[in-house]
């Protein structure tokens, strides 16, 4: 059956199977909803958590349609979730990024995650009302047609049809540009840990573009710089003024796909200390999001297993 809106497959109801768990089956996807909404790796642990404790706490016999129920279970927690969590975050030190995820290639695929999932987009839904963002997610990104959303809700599908065009253009006037080019991704990205190792400034100004900012995350735990800094010169010095620190000695520099883009990951030992993700744009770094806060790399640390496939207790 099609979305007579976008013309897309609408998800169908599956048919109840005895011999499977449906909280099981459906992990990956109910952690990925979880993920866009919050853009936190704890706090959709957290959900999940939370989801599979109602999930077992009711007569699954009596469920119709477990996957309905168990993505209703988590929208609401979410929305709640979401609520509470921007009156915290105005009190936020710094400015706030997302939690990095480590998103193995098959992983976006199977949860859809390629585009939406990234660091920049996460930013833009932070822009959004905690109902737009959720609205937003269940439409744009796993394709639920109004009614549906509406039933998760408790909405009349008009209602969520306005809501879903109010944050489709929000989102649509604030799109990252990104650079469609993996090969050049890969290459700006060797170039750019070549620079930052070998401290060579002028090489690293070459790789950012005239306009590039950088933000960065350290949640008042760490050091980091608590306003976002602009220009070539103040971004290339300040990375390398980093990476010259004590505290950085020792520190490796790794490529990884972070949030489906190929980034940079820093490492002392075992241990993540860092998150570089970016735009790429006409062939130069545009925007740098540089994740430092220790309480939000745990889906860097987790490497894709228990951070992107949480355990259901």
């Amino acid at each position: 059956m099609e979305d007579r809106d976008t013309g897309r497959p609408s998800p169908a109801p599956e048919p109840r199977e005895a011999t499977t768990d449906p909280f099981a089956e459906h992990r990956r996807l109910l952690f990925g909803t979880a993920y866009h909404m919050l853009g936190s790796v704890v706090d959709a642990e957290d959900i999940l958590q939370d989801a599979w404790l109602k999930w077992h706490a009711v007569d699954q016999a009596s469920v119709e349609h477990p996957k309905s129920y168990l993505v209703r279970t988590v929208t609401n927690l979410a929305l709640n979730r979401l609520t509470s969590a921007r009156a915290t975050r105005e009190t936020y030190v710094g400015p706030w990024l997302p939690e990095p995820l480590i998103t193995p290639s098959n992983a976006v695929e199977e949860t859809e995650m390629a585009d939406t999932v990234s660091t920049a987009m996460l930013v833009v839904f932070e822009t959004l009302n905690p109902t737009e963002r959720v609205v937003f997610v269940l439409r744009e990104v796993f394709g639920y047609s109004y009614a549906e959303i509406g039933g998760f809700l408790d909405r009349p599908p008009a209602t969520v049809r306005q809501i879903s065009h109010r944050a489709r253009s929000h989102v649509q006037a604030r799109r990252p540009r990104f650079e469609a080019d993996d090969a050049a991704r890969e290459e700006i990205t060797e170039k750019f840990m070549a620079a930052c190792r070998g401290g060579d400034l002028n090489a690293l100004m070459e790789l950012l573009a005239p306009e590039v900012t950088l933000w960065n995350d350290g949640g008042g735990i760490v050091t980091a710089a608590r306003r976002p800094l602009h220009g070539p010169a103040h971004v290339a010095r300040w990375l390398l003024g980093v990476m010259a620190k004590p505290v950085s000695a020792g520190i490796r520099l790794e490529s990884a796909v972070v949030n489906g883009e190929l980034s940079v990951v820093g490492m002392i030992g075992d241990d993540p200390v860092g998150a570089l993700t970016y735009d790429v744009h006409d062939g130069r770094i545009e925007k740098i999001r540089f994740q430092v806060n220790p309480q939000k790399l745990g889906g860097i640390r987790a490497a894709g297993g228990a951070a992107s496939d949480p355990p259901p207790n």
